[in-house]
């Protein structure tokens, strides 16, 4: 699998409102189970399978301490997208000066000429 499908396949993993609610509290440190039920509001089965399909797709990972599992990030990649995905853009793209298909404007290439028939 090469790195562009890899990166693909990560935004799959992570593209869910608790995944991401997961990673950026990762990003502030270490954090187990208990830490994650007290902010998501979710129940503790629920966390526990995000936070193996993270794992599985090594994302995150976790050691011992005592009892406690304690997440952390593994991926480098997932503080640059999150970064990203909080981005806030000023302005949209600017629009073309013209559609090739309703041939307004100037077209700045050469068009194909349609013959009907």
């Amino acid at each position: 699998m090469n790195s562009v499908t890899k990166r693909i396949e990560l935004l799959k993993v992570i593209s869910h409102p608790v995944r991401i609610s997961i990673l950026e509290e990762l990003l502030g440190g270490v954090k187990c189970v208990s830490d994650f039920e007290d902010f998501l509001e979710i129940s503790q089965p629920n966390v526990s399978q995000h936070l193996t399909l993270l794992r599985n797709h090594q994302v995150i990972d976790y050691y011992m301490d005592g009892r406690l599992r304690c997440y952390y990030l593994v991926d480098p990649i997932i503080p640059d997208i999150l970064k990203l995905i909080k981005r806030e853009y000023s302005e949209d793209l600017p629009t073309p000066s013209c559609c090739p298909a309703t041939k307004k404007g100037k077209y700045p290439g050469n068009r194909p000429v349609r013959v009907s028939r």
